[in-house]
């Protein structure tokens, strides 16, 4: 086995950065093995074109260089020793879990470099937002490794420190389900103003996957594209004055965002 790609924890998004990689060929399938007892349907197909799956961390291979460490942060405490235990010297470590510190981890994997990032499911794509911190020491070939196999997957951004993941991880991270809960509300919206529900879904859905294309073909702000769409007195200012309201979309959006970053940090370690 030559796999230098470990992915521990192939669910939802291990899988979804998994398929980026192979999509965009930053790695190949026989590059990657997984160690996860029930992979996703994205690591199953991986699997099925070459990648390695693995039962057990003391079946980790000694070729392993880079670690996705994926599985979920109440989980993490059963195989932390194990898989401390197992992985090489020098281990890059690429941490998307919600929560732990890079300090905690650190003190896991003592001879790795830990690297905390927060990506979101889009990745799987090519559209996903990747936010990543690391030592302010960590030498530029180790930089360019990582932002190369987290740029595959879409944009990727550094912070400044491991303090601002739980943060992107409550605006980036979580942000598509708000994006699709949207679509959920304007297409129920929609039926209740008569619209058959396939007509009702089909206008939600592409209105937001149109407006989300403009968003990023567009050089201007977001305000600047709402007010474009705004005639004042117009039907579009009549339902903006309902979602501007006081206690409308912004305070919602801020309390949505703060709860999750206040999750984030309840799950730290």
């Amino acid at each position: 086995m030559t796999a230098s790609i470990l992915v521990v924890g192939a669910g939802n998004m291990g899988g979804a950065i998994l398929s980026g990689w192979l999509s965009s060929g930053a790695a190949s399938a026989n590059d990657i093995a997984v160690l996860d007892p029930r992979p996703g349907k994205q690591a199953q197909d991986a699997i099925s074109n070459g990648a390695t799956h693995l039962s057990e961390a003391k079946d980790i291979p000694d070729s392993i260089q880079t670690v996705l460490l994926g599985v979920k942060p109440q989980l993490f405490p059963q195989i932390r020793s194990g898989l401390s235990a197992a992985l090489p010297a020098n281990t890059l470590i690429l941490s998307i879990m919600a929560g732990l510190s890079a300090q905690s981890l650190s003190r896991t994997f003592a001879d790795a470099r830990v690297v905390r990032a927060m990506p979101n499911t889009p990745a799987s794509i090519g559209k996903g937002v990747t936010a990543y911190a690391t030592d302010a020491d960590t030498p530029a070939d180790v930089i360019q490794r990582i932002e190369t196999l987290l740029g595959a997957t879409g944009t990727v951004l550094r912070v400044a420190d491991d303090t601002q993941i739980d943060a992107v991880t409550s605006v980036s991270g979580s942000g598509p389900a708000y994006i699709f809960n949207l679509c959920e509300a304007l297409a129920q919206a929609a039926r209740s103003v008569g619209l058959e529900p396939d007509v009702a879904d089909a206008l939600a859905r592409q209105t937001v996957i149109g407006a989300s294309a403009l968003l990023d073909a567009s050089p201007d702000s977001p305000t600047a594209l709402r007010e474009a769409v705004t005639s004042p007195g117009g039907t579009t200012q009549a339902a903006l004055d309902v979602l501007m309201a006081s206690e409308g979309l912004a305070p919602l959006m801020q309390k949505a965002v703060q709860a999750a970053f206040d999750r984030a940090c309840e799950l730290s370690l």
